[in-house]
């Protein structure tokens, strides 16, 4: 064989090789990428991987909750050479790890274990740093709020999967909201309230919880043209970066879960319902000189007057009597079905899962009527009882509360008209007139033009009303020649101060409370005190008509 031969056929066996070990390299990596691609596949459905959620802003893009990556630990036992060996070795870097919890989930034949959830950097760089065969790293996404307890009854939380489980963030699971793919479009969830709204009425709550020493305190404010929440504040709250506080039971949310006596702010439907009617006028006079007796039952006033009292004075003085005599012009039919009408029977549905069915009497006879003319003997959730006042002051029009932005002309669409135009009107007058002359003075914010209700509802303790624990709520709107929102604060079981004089009812701490509330929370809605506002006349009347109002 010839030189020449002889290195061709070198070559060629070479170029043989060559192809060959092409081919197996290139088989190779085909099917590492492949077993690769499987094995995250089937780490991903074991693990249960949380998908990316979409933040949550205020109205004007305030950041409420967003995600952050972070990255998880889990073990494979079955991979593993020595589990004993990798479990002491993961204790001794993590010294937060439960030993006995560890040896225990290793010592399973088990495919995927979890060691441990959104570790520090430091922990994943000391446990990679290990090289132990089946310990390795998942990212996942983490939940933040990054403003804590402020906005937590609304917000909600999210368990460790980052799936919701309260409030707006079950409601993002709920309409699909949440990217299955770990991808996102970044549109937020924009909701109706108000960062610094927010705030003002949480810090104001918490400073009247305090000075009253009551057990609890919530408030909420709403835009009566659009039924936009924009303040929603109950305490105690808890904060949703530590979701576990949320099952506190004195951690509630009050405003929308708790149904409660809302007292005598409940007088301001009683008079709407009578005045809509027809049967009642404005002029019309109900005497409030002696107590109604029911059997063994007595209706007196708290204050009484002991005359005769035109509607408006019904209404400033606060008379159960008189009030009990408006709603039985009416009739136990007309009352019940009025109630129907303004959502007062029925559960309160919004965006929150999170809400409470109205306790209201099995057999309603002439006794109940006269009983929850004035707010007792039914009890609804504080934000139901809003809707129904915000009805009273924008015209007549019941819309449902939104947490979600809303246009008024969406607002109009979902409007039911419950009650005139008029009747509204007339309503209004007597709201300013309270804040003017009756027990909301406390309450009345010079060029804010203040309306407002107070409510003071013994609770019942043992199947028995106490006359020492008292639940005190306030209704305010502003302002009233023009309303754009309604206010409702309510403290639980307040005390009495020096500053009250030895009272505790409403007009001494939800009136007072409310007031600073409204100097806060005006001006951040843009709403310009005006000191030149035409005074408060009775629509429709004369002063002279309607006679002195004392």
């Amino acid at each position: 064989m010839t030189p020449r031969r002889a290195a061709g056929r070198v070559r060629l066996a070479m170029l043989a090789f060559a192809v060959l070990y092409l081919g197996i390299g290139g088989r190779l990596v085909w099917l590492g990428s492949g077993a690769e691609l499987k094995e995250k596949a089937r780490l991903d459905a074991e693990a249960g991987l949380a998908a990316k959620r979409p933040s949550i802003v205020d109205r004007a893009g305030r950041q409420l909750a967003t995600d952050i990556e972070t990255s998880s630990i889990f073990a494979e036992p079955r991979r593993m050479l020595d589990t004993d060996e990798a479990a002491e070795a993961l204790i001794e870097v993590m010294p937060g790890l439960d030993p006995q919890e560890i040896h225990k989930r290793f010592s399973k034949d088990a495919g995927f274990v979890w060691v441990k959830r959104e570790i520090t950097p430091r922990e994943q760089l000391d446990v990679h740093r290990l090289g132990i065969p089946g310990v390795g790293f998942l990212n996942e996404q983490r939940r933040v709020y990054p403003n804590g307890a402020l906005v937590s009854h609304a917000i909600g939380a999210v368990d460790v999967d980052n799936k919701g489980i309260a409030g707006i963030e079950q409601y993002i699971d709920k309409t699909d909201k949440v990217s299955k793919d770990g991808k996102s479009d970044g549109k937020p969830v924009e909701l109706a309230m108000d960062l610094l709204v927010q705030h003002a009425v949480r810090d104001e709550l918490v400073r009247a919880k305090e000075e009253f020493q009551a057990i609890a305190a919530s408030g909420v404010v709403m835009d009566v043209n659009t039924g936009e929440i924009v303040s929603f504040v109950s305490l105690p709250d808890y904060d949703p970066n530590v979701p576990t506080d949320a099952l506190k039971p004195d951690n509630i949310n009050r405003i929308a879960v708790g149904v409660y006596e809302m007292g005598s702010t409940f007088k301001a439907l009683t008079l709407a319902m009578a005045l809509d009617s027809g049967l009642v006028k404005m002029t019309d006079r109900f005497d409030a000189t002696r107590p109604l007796q029911y059997g063994k039952f007595q209706i007196d006033d708290f204050h009484p007057e002991r005359r005769v009292l035109s509607v408006p004075e019904v209404f400033i003085h606060s008379s159960n009597i008189g009030t009990a005599k408006i709603a039985l012009a009416v009739g136990v039919d007309g009352h019940k079905a009025f109630l129907k009408k303004m959502g007062q029977l029925d559960r309160l549905r919004t965006e929150l899962a999170e809400s409470a069915r109205p306790i209201v009497p099995g057999n309603w006879g002439e006794l109940n009527t006269v009983t929850i003319s004035f707010g007792h003997g039914i009890a609804v959730a504080p934000l139901q009882a809003l809707m129904a006042t915000s009805a009273l002051m924008n015209g007549g029009l019941l819309i449902p509360p939104t947490f979600l932005r809303r246009t008024p002309e969406e607002a109009r669409r979902l409007a039911t008209q419950v009650i005139k135009p008029f009747t509204s009107d007339q309503m209004r007058y007597l709201m300013r007139l309270n804040a003017e002359k009756g027990s909301a003075k406390k309450a009345d914010i010079p060029g804010y033009r203040v309306g407002g209700k107070t409510g003071t509802a013994e609770k019942v303790v043992n199947g028995r009303y106490s006359d020492e624990k008292v639940m005190t709520a306030f209704t305010a709107v502003f302002p009233t020649d023009a309303p754009r929102y309604a206010l409702l604060v309510m403290l639980d079981e307040p005390k009495p101060t020096k500053d009250t004089h030895g009272f505790r009812t409403s007009g001494w701490n939800a009136a007072p409370v409310t007031g600073k509330i409204v100097a806060r929370i005006a001006p951040l809605l843009g709403i310009v005190p005006d000191f030149d506002a035409p005074p408060n006349l009775p629509p429709g009347l004369t002063a002279a008509a309607l006679g002195e109002v004392r």
